[in-house]
């Protein structure tokens, strides 16, 4: 079926998986070796989640694949989705379904600790995503290894394709292998000290991507394109209510960019419209609120 006939606008690839949160009063280690925190609660999450449900609610047509294990992570995975009509086919992980545990403090902040449980040589099958892939006008792979020889399929039958590199330092090799096979790339200036714009221009010289952008919590957001050579800063926006979780903003914010694109905006305004998206992520706890 050719592209331009496809019933899916958006196929997310990967990233599936629940996050166990867990609230504090700061992101350090208390003087004891215990402290009393607030009711610790699973949500299901992980980025390709956030990416897919923040897509579908803004009403893209939305298709997510992944593997998931036989266990109670997986059926309260595939519960939640059902609840959020989110489509979703799966193949079962015999190393069971990801999990994550998210610190997340006062302010909204969070630090995770991810199981990264698949087996590197996890590999969707060709015969499981093709069909898929074949009905997609684009692709966004999450960074889980799984989908990783996906590109040549992508190339060939000609979808745009997007990925998050979350944390990058511009030297794992992971993470380069996304950033330089696809043609929207989004990275958190988080894992690069300070280099976002270095690291912004290296992604543009080294791979196809047609744009990247670098997102800084509350400091805003980065764009650089092919066409314009100057780093062009957005600010952060307030949601107007308190910031109580940051679990999936930068989801919520490449959702947001692609649903502006797919509307036909430019770049500039599909910034505005993913910040917003982003901001008001921040007043919900978890990526998917059950």
């Amino acid at each position: 079926m050719p592209v331009t006939e496809s019933p899916y606008d958006v196929l997310v690839v990967g990233g599936a998986g629940v996050d166990t949160i867990v609230r504090v009063d700061r992101l350090e280690l208390p003087a004891s070796d215990s402290i009393g925190v607030p009711p610790v609660r699973d949500h299901v999450g992980h980025t390709g989640t956030g990416v897919a449900v923040g897509c579908h609610r803004l009403g893209l047509r939305t298709k997510f694949i992944d593997f998931l294990g036989d266990d109670p992570q997986g059926e309260q995975v595939l519960a939640a989705y059902r609840r959020h009509g989110l489509d979703f086919s799966h193949l079962l992980s015999p190393a069971g379904t990801p999990r994550g545990v998210n610190l997340v403090d006062r302010q909204g902040r969070r630090f995770s600790f991810y199981d990264g449980r698949h087996p590197a040589d996890l590999a969707l099958p060709r015969e499981f995503y093709l069909p898929f892939l074949e009905r997609a006008r684009h692709v966004h792979l999450s960074i889980t290894g799984v989908n990783r020889h996906l590109y040549e399929d992508i190339r060939r039958l000609g979808p745009t394709c997007s990925t998050d590199l979350h944390a990058w330092d511009g030297r794992n090799p992971h993470h380069r292998h996304y950033a330089i096979n696809s043609d929207l790339v989004f990275l958190s200036a988080a894992g690069c000290e300070g280099r976002h714009e270095q690291l912004m221009r290296a992604v543009l010289a080294e791979g196809r991507a047609r744009l990247v952008v670098a997102t800084d919590g509350a400091a805003g957001s980065h764009l650089l394109t092919r066409e314009d050579d100057t780093v062009r800063h957005f600010p952060a926006v307030d949601p107007g209510r308190p910031i109580i979780d940051t679990n999936g903003a930068g989801d919520a914010f490449v959702s947001g960019f692609l649903a502006a694109t797919f509307a036909g905006e430019p770049p500039h305004t599909a910034m505005e419209h993913a910040s917003r998206t982003a901001a008001e992520a921040c007043t919900t706890p978890g990526v998917l609120e059950d």
